[in-house]
């Protein structure tokens, strides 16, 4: 009952980890721990490896023989994909490239991909479907699609079949403490805005206050983490069942903008959040809103802990306990 995870010492894999052993499997742990966290690793066996290191890779596959990938380790910060392009099509890209021969080497055919809305670009007063027309503006983005690519074209031509969710502001934290949001540097608006108020930083830096939204910062879904791995565990059992490889969107379908987040910040933790502009990010789309009436229907996925106030306060409890150390 193993599946391989890769990325699973990171934010949003080390909670599928905790999902996938709650759902009876034995989660292995593909990281090499650039971004991720050792001690994010509990729920399972760690081995520490580089997607561009094809015999980790083939050796992992032939100890553990997974029955399945799940596949999240992946460069993803916008701003600077914006500005290093080369890096993210080469580790995001071709790192996935080895995976998906590895996993067919090795005789598996399922795999459960991490993807994004950043694919869609900037498509603003549209909420995002599987349907809607993809139009990445920057090179993470860019990089989903291209990996999107590779798995139809695997299928065709190896039968691997995958479940590909695509989704944008992952947000909270376990609400049992034992794994959650840590990045260096931070970059979410969540944990930003709670460092911020915990005087962790000087303020919050709002970037960009004229867009064309209601209150002139840019707007975007956001979806717990608990919630998003859910639908995860889901999407292996939907392989598991013969359904065959298929799409799907996952958010509330309700989007906020950062004004928004930042005054549902001050009504759970009762204290003002320090602020600053700053001028608009280049990639930085005005709005995403990602539907996901396809996995509710057909997964059986309910976002029900998918509200601003329960992702601000299981944050604010994950940010209050140590941090992970290396």
């Amino acid at each position: 009952m193993h599946i391989l995870v890769t990325g699973g010492a990171g934010y949003i894999g080390s909670h599928a980890c905790k999902a996938l052993a709650k759902a009876g499997f034995v989660p292995v742990v593909y990281d090499n721990l650039s971004t991720g966290w050792a001690e994010a690793v509990r729920f399972g066996p760690l081995v520490e490896g580089d997607l561009m290191d094809r015999a980790a890779l083939d050796a992992a596959f032939a100890h553990y023989k997974p029955l399945a990938v799940m596949h999240f380790a992946a460069l993803s910060l916008v701003g600077e994909s914006m500005t290093n392009p080369a890096k993210y099509w080469r580790t995001n890209v071709n790192g996935s490239l080895n995976l998906i021969e590895a996993t067919l080497a090795a005789g598996v055919k399922h795999i459960v991909f991490s993807s994004t809305c950043a694919t869609y670009g900037d498509q603003d007063g549209v909420t995002l479907n599987e349907d809607t027309q993809q139009m990445p503006i920057n090179a993470y983005g860019g990089s989903k699609r291209a990996i999107e690519m590779m798995l139809r074209d695997f299928e065709r031509s190896d039968g691997l079949e995958s479940v590909i969710f695509r989704y944008f502001n992952v947000a909270g934290a376990d609400p049992d403490g034992e794994v959650g949001e840590q990045h260096i540097p931070e970059t979410h608006l969540i944990p930003l805005m709670l460092e911020a108020i915990d005087g962790k930083r000087p303020a919050l830096t709002v970037f960009g206050s004229d867009y064309p939204t209601p209150d002139g910062t840019c707007i975007r879904d956001y979806v717990h983490v608990c919630d998003l791995v859910d639908a995860h565990v889901l999407g292996l059992r939907w392989l598991q069942a013969d359904k065959g490889s298929r799409i799907f969107c996952l958010g509330s379908g309700q989007g906020f903008s950062v004004r928004e987040v930042i005054e549902a910040s001050r009504v759970v933790t009762n204290r003002d959040v320090p602020i600053v502009a700053g001028s608009r990010r280049a990639g930085d789309a005005t709005s995403l809103v990602c539907g996901s009436t396809r996995a509710v229907q057909e997964l059986g996925w309910t976002p029900h802990r998918s509200t601003l106030t329960q992702m601000i306060g299981d944050a604010l409890k994950w940010s209050r306990q140590p941090p992970f150390a290396k």
